[in-house]
């Protein structure tokens, strides 16, 4: 949390608990999935509190903003390099990691025309789980 002290944000215990519930989650959760889960503890917070304190998180760095692909934003406490897999059924995302990727090039006219901070790879599929299902309703 030293970035928190480096941007002189003060940590509240509601900073603390959605910060806790977001580095707790798997599933690169909405605010409003974070925010059902601190209502538990802090039943007065409000989901704005807690949508601004993600964005905030997201803004000076101590956890990544998923696009949400016209969904709701999505958050990722995990700053390691990785990249995505995005269920296009449910919308489950899964981390991955992939040398490959991660050596991937930017092309020059991207390179002259903006200043490139992160390079993260989305592929996008239907996951196992959805495919079942889908081949257990085709079957029946």
């Amino acid at each position: 949390m030293n970035k928190c002290e480096e941007h002189d944000l003060k940590m509240t215990p509601q900073r603390i608990l959605i910060y806790g519930e977001l580095v707790k989650s798997k599933e690169h959760p909405s605010a409003d999935i974070v925010f059902r889960r601190v209502k538990k503890i802090f039943p007065h917070v409000s989901f704005d509190t807690v949508n601004r304190t993600l964005l905030t998180f997201s803004k000076i760095g101590i956890v990544n903003l998923v696009d949400g692909y016209y969904k709701s934003k999505r958050f990722d406490p995990n700053l390691e390099e990785h990249h995505h897999f995005r269920c296009t059924k449910c919308n489950n995302i899964t981390d991955f990691r992939n040398r490959y990727f991660n050596n991937i090039r930017i092309p020059q006219d991207i390179q002259s025309q903006f200043t490139v901070l992160k390079k993260t790879v989305v592929i996008e599929g239907v996951c196992n789980e959805c495919s079942r299902k889908h081949y257990n309703q085709e079957g029946e």
